[in-house]
C-alpha cells in the first residue's frame, strides 16, 4: 500500500472529534470538550449525530458565559450543554428533517422545526450538513443551545 493510500484511509477514519477539529470551525467546541473530558467518549464509541455549534455560535454567546462553563467547579453544566448537542445514532440531514424532538445524550428532548427553508433544532439553524466521520455525522449550527435545568 502506497503512502497515500494510508493517508487517505487514515483521513476516512477520523472520528467525530477529529473531523471537526479537521473541519476549522470548532476549535472553541474543541476546547469544551476538552474540558469536559468529553473526547474519549465522543472518540472511541458512537455511532452519534452531533449538532456542533461553530466558533461564531459560540461568539453569540452572553459574555462570560462560555469562561464561566469552562471554570472546573462549572464541569457538571458545561457536560450537560455539551451532550445536549448529541443524539444517539447517525442521522442524515434528510433523516433529521423527519424527527421533531430527538432525545439527546444529556437525556432531555430538543425540539426540531422548520424555519422558512431552513431546519432548527432548539434555538439553532442548521448552517452545514452531514459532515461524516467514521463514528457519526456532524450537523453544524449557529447558536449554542442550553437545556433546562432539572
Amino acid at each position: 500500500m502506497s503512502n497515500h493510500d494510508s493517508n487517505t484511509s487514515r483521513v476516512l477514519g477520523m472520528n467525530i472529534v477529529e473531523t471537526a477539529a479537521a473541519n476549522g470551525s470548532f476549535h472553541t467546541l474543541g476546547k469544551a470538550l476538552e474540558a469536559a473530558d468529553l473526547m474519549p467518549i465522543l472518540q472511541d464509541s458512537g455511532p452519534y449525530t452531533f449538532f456542533a455549534p461553530t466558533d461564531a455560535a459560540f461568539e453569540k454567546l452572553p459574555s462570560g458565559t462560555l469562561d464561566n462553563w469552562l471554570k472546573p467547579e462549572n464541569k457538571a453544566e458545561l457536560i450537560s450543554v455539551l451532550k445536549y448537542h448529541v443524539m444517539p445514532g447517525r442521522a442524515s440531514f434528510a433523516e433529521v428533517e423527519k424527527l421533531s424532538s430527538p432525545k439527546m445524550m444529556q437525556g432531555q428532548t430538543a425540539s426540531i422545526t422548520k424555519d422558512g427553508g431552513n431546519l432548527r433544532i432548539g434555538s439553532a439553524t442548521i448552517t452545514g450538513r452531514d459532515i461524516t466521520s467514521s463514528n457519526g455525522i456532524i450537523h453544524a449550527i449557529d447558536a449554542v443551545n442550553v437545556p433546562t435545568k432539572q
